[in-house]
């Protein structure tokens, strides 16, 4: 894009995840603060999980896939940083059958809350849904789908607001030059909890409150 965006100056070139326009009048650029959501995740799983240790399972340590692990750590210890985390980070995006293996293993190891991110955590979820008592934090997309019983809570991603402004301020002649970030103060990132899980009303208020912390700028999340 950045090469290609130099050969056609009328055109407006969009990508993320990253925040780097390359200098050019025509590029925006666009991330989301995946840490945000997954601090969120991290109180309610923390508060959520009686063995104590909680298993993540990562496509490659880079962009929202990471910032969201940061998040999500940071989120478990603000309630009990005694608990264990373990990390596997697979270095593939879509090796389903890979990120399932690392499921199983921190499974097998005792963990009772899992979470990750990319798409190729059909994988995990799926050895979750094996184990039937594993509860599931997901990330990008609302993922109560997958697994009704026991995904407890998202962070969706909502991209509408700032594909509308791309092409509002295309129509006024702004095409490109201009970075984008979603947050949960923007509402481009909000937190889905799943109707069909039952979150104990007392988790349920630990995770509201670390929203509105977030949101409103008393609590600081490092990415």
């Amino acid at each position: 894009m950045q090469e290609i965006a130099k050969d056609f100056p009328d055109v407006t070139f969009a990508w993320g995840t990253d925040v780097n326009t390359f200098g050019l009048p025509n590029v925006y650029a666009y991330t989301a603060a995946a840490e945000q959501g997954g601090y969120v995740n991290g109180v309610l799983a923390a508060r959520l999980s009686k063995s104590r240790k909680i298993g993540v399972t990562g496509p490659v340590e880079v962009g929202d896939a990471k910032t969201y692990i940061d998040g999500f750590l940071q989120g478990v210890q603000s309630v009990d940083s005694s608990i264990t985390i373990s990390k596997t980070w697979t270095q593939s995006f879509s090796d389903v059958a890979l990120m399932a293996a690392a499921a199983k293993t921190h499974i097998a190891n005792g963990a009772d809350v899992l979470t990750g991110s990319s798409q190729s955590v059909v994988g995990s979820i799926g050895a979750a849904k094996d184990n039937g008592k594993v509860l599931w934090f997901g990330t990008q997309a609302d993922q109560a789908g997958l697994a009704p019983k026991l995904v407890v809570a998202s962070q969706v991603y909502d991209w509408k607001g700032m594909l509308r402004d791309i092409i509002s301020q295309h129509k006024k002649g702004v095409l490109g030059g201009v970075t984008y970030t979603l947050t949960l103060a923007n509402g481009g990132l909000k937190v889905s909890y799943n109707p069909s899980y039952s979150l104990p009303a007392a988790a349920k208020a630990a995770g509201d409150a670390a929203i509105k912390g977030v949101a409103g700028g008393k609590i600081t999340v490092s990415p």
